[in-house]
């Protein structure tokens, strides 16, 4: 069977055909779109923006990830070889952001007659894990102001078999969570952030030193220069007896040192980046422990993050030795559609298909609060 997947739950706009059979998939396509660029001149993410970007490029992505040209013309879209399903993220995420590809994809099951999946864009982030390839390539795409990711055809991959239950740290702009696993697609959040997530405190950091945005790369690239014990930082929440996180105060207290003396930029990024690690991992192995985790997963933008890779493969390599680490290829650490397509062929499996005239968006959406079959 073939999946197509949509994703566009904030700046990036994608589209992914995979193909499943039996215990093997491959990826057709992976096509993404990011106005990064765009949203660098002001500083962050304009919504307005970010969603006015992705009703110009929709209709592009799909056409590259089908591989097929399609026009405004309604018999382009309905006359080209159609998927067996269509997966699309309808939370949580910017609402007119979500909007964007959750009409796209009703438009779509309508006009193809195809049942359509509804996905929450964590447990894509967690299923990203499932594909094991680094085969994605980035290019400047000649006269527009965006990034364009494509990822060429794959392989023949197994669909891996996962060891529950499973402890999945998600670390990203928006999230930053860890959630427990007994099966697919059965979580429970047992730790959250109490304010800013982890990405969103890199970016904001990044503000504090007049760096560029997005923060969390511009800060990997100070850190490498950089001397991680210059600065005390506090480690909010690390000793609370609980899951949660807390990192607004690492943010908070950077601002303050700034004003005080003079530090280096990247003695100040090395040490942020240490504070924020240090809190992330720890959890992870006091929750996985806990709860006797036969499999870690990391996911999420932060998941990119080289300093938090390493020490949480070091800290469960020392204390976990029978515990498997699953961490994502850099190029599906971000936002795609191929980890939703991946995501939706567990809800195909358990035939939980959603009627496309219910199917709403949520800008919240929990993962805990979506029953099995929903």
């Amino acid at each position: 069977m073939r999946i197509l997947g949509i994703e566009t739950s904030c700046d990036e706009t994608s589209a992914a055909l995979l193909e499943f059979r039996g215990d093997y998939f491959r990826i057709l396509s992976n096509v993404i779109f990011s106005s990064v660029k765009l949203h660098a001149k002001y500083g962050g993410i304009v919504p307005e923006v970010a969603a006015r970007k992705q009703m110009e490029n929709i209709m592009i992505v799909l056409g590259r990830a089908l591989k097929k040209r399609i026009s405004n013309s309604r018999y382009s879209i309905v006359n080209i070889q159609r998927p067996d399903y269509i997966c699309v993220t309808n939370g949580p995420g910017l609402i007119t952001s979500l909007r964007v590809g959750v009409e796209t994809a009703k438009a779509l099951s309508y006009a193809w007659t195809k049942p359509l999946v509804a996905v929450n864009h964590l447990e894509g982030h967690i299923y990203a894990n499932a594909i094991f390839d680094s085969d994605t390539r980035a290019k400047a795409s000649t006269g527009r102001q965006f990034l364009a990711l494509n990822k060429i055809q794959t392989p023949r991959l197994q669909i891996p078999k996962w060891k529950f239950p499973v402890l999945a740290l998600i670390v990203s702009g928006g999230h930053t969570q860890l959630v427990l696993m007994k099966d697919h697609l059965k979580y429970r959040v047992i730790g959250e952030t109490q304010d800013d997530a982890a990405g969103e405190a890199f970016d904001k950091v990044a503000k504090i030193l007049g760096l560029s945005y997005p923060g969390g790369p511009e800060i990997s690239r100070l850190v490498k220069k950089g001397d991680a014990t210059k600065v005390d930082l506090p480690r909010p929440m690390i000793n609370s007896g609980d899951y949660n996180f807390s990192f607004s105060g690492i943010k908070t207290a950077v601002l303050y040192k700034t004003i005080e003396k003079k530090i280096r930029k990247e003695d100040m990024c090395a040490s942020f980046q240490e504070a924020c690690v240090n809190v992330l991992v720890n959890k992870t192995i006091k929750a996985a422990v806990a709860h006797n985790a036969k499999m870690i997963i990391l996911g999420g933008g932060v998941a990119a993050n080289e300093r938090l890779r390493a020490l949480l493969k070091y800290e469960v390599c020392n204390k976990l030795c029978k515990t498997e680490l699953l961490m994502p290829d850099i190029g599906m650490a971000g936002d795609n559609a191929a980890m939703i397509a991946f995501a939706g062929y567990y809800r195909i499996k358990n035939k939980m298909f959603s009627d496309w005239r219910k199917i709403r968006t949520e800008a919240n959406l929990r993962l805990d609060g979506r029953s099995i079959g929903q």
